[in-house]
C-alpha cells in the first residue's frame, strides 16, 4: 500500500525512467509502436500496448507477437524493437517535459543528492527528450543497452546505482510505468510512481509496488522541499 513521500526516508540518489516521467512522450511510443508492428505484421491496439509501455523493447514485441499467435524469435524481436526506436526517433521532433522537472532537478543537487536516468531506451534515440529537459549538465543516462535484461528485471536499476556509488536501498526510483515499480522493487529500491504521462493510473502503480504515488513531479519537488 502506497504511503504519503514524508513518510520515506530521504534518498542517497534518485534514478528516473524517462517516457512518461520527465517527458509526455508515452503517446508517442504507442504510436511508434503501433505503426513498427502492424509493419512486422503484428497489428495491435492501444489497449493492448498501454499496459506494456516501460517494457523492455525486445519483451514487449514478443509478448504482442504471442497474443497475435505467432511467435517471434530473439533476433526478431531485436528487429522490431530497434526499428521501433529508429521510427519514434523521427516522430519525437518536438517532446515536451512534464511539469516541475526543473524544480526538482534543483532541489535534489542542493540536497546533494545524486541522480541519473535509467531508461528502457537506447541513448541514442533519447536525445531529443533529454535536450527538452533544459538541464544545465548532461545527466548521467544508464540504457537497455548496458545490460543483458532490462525492465521488469533489475539489472538496469542496479548498475545506474553502482555508477552513482550508492547501495540501491538508497536510491528512489520514480517511474509512470507497472514495469518501473516492478523493477524497482526487484533492485531493492524505493518505488514512486508518477501519473501526469502515465498510461496507467495510481491503483495500477500502487499494485506494482509503488511505495508513493504522486501526481506529478511539482507535487514530488514540494514534498522534498518541506524536508
Amino acid at each position: 500500500m502506497a504511503v504519503p513521500l514524508d513518510r520515506l526516508p530521504l534518498p542517497k540518489a534518485v534514478l528516473f525512467d524517462l517516457d512518461g516521467t520527465l517527458v509526455d512522450t508515452v503517446e508517442l511510443r504507442i504510436e511508434a509502436w503501433e505503426q513498427t508492428l502492424a509493419g512486422a505484421g503484428l497489428p495491435t491496439t492501444r489497449e493492448e500496448l498501454a499496459p506494456l509501455i516501460g517494457l523492455d523493447g525486445k519483451r514487449l514485441a514478443r509478448e504482442i507477437a504471442a497474443l497475435a499467435g505467432a511467435p517471434i524469435d530473439d533476433a526478431r524481436a531485436e528487429t522490431i524493437d530497434r526499428e521501433c526506436g529508429e521510427l519514434y526517433e523521427r516522430l519525437n521532433q518536438s517532446p515536451r517535459p512534464l511539469p516541475g522537472i526543473g524544480r526538482l532537478i534543483d532541489l535534489i543537487e542542493r540536497r546533494a543528492i545524486v541522480w541519473a536516468i535509467a531508461t528502457s531506451s537506447r541513448k541514442e534515440q533519447v536525445a531529443a527528450s533529454v535536450a527538452s529537459l533544459g538541464l544545465r549538465n548532461e545527466p548521467t543516462i544508464v540504457d537497455a543497452s548496458h545490460v543483458k535484461h532490462a525492465k521488469p528485471e533489475p539489472d538496469l536499476l542496479l548498475l545506474a546505482a553502482s555508477q552513482l556509488g550508492v547501495e540501491p536501498a538508497g536510491c528512489w526510483y520514480i517511474g509512470d510505468s507497472t514495469w518501473d515499480m516492478v523493477s524497482a522493487v526487484a533492485a531493492g529500491m524505493i518505488a514512486i510512481g508518477v501519473t501526469a504521462g502515465s498510461a496507467v493510473n495510481a491503483g495500477t502503480l500502487e499494485g506494482a509496488g509503488a511505495a508513493a504515488v504522486v501526481a506529478t513531479l511539482e507535487e514530488l519537488a514540494s514534498a522534498i522541499e518541506a524536508r
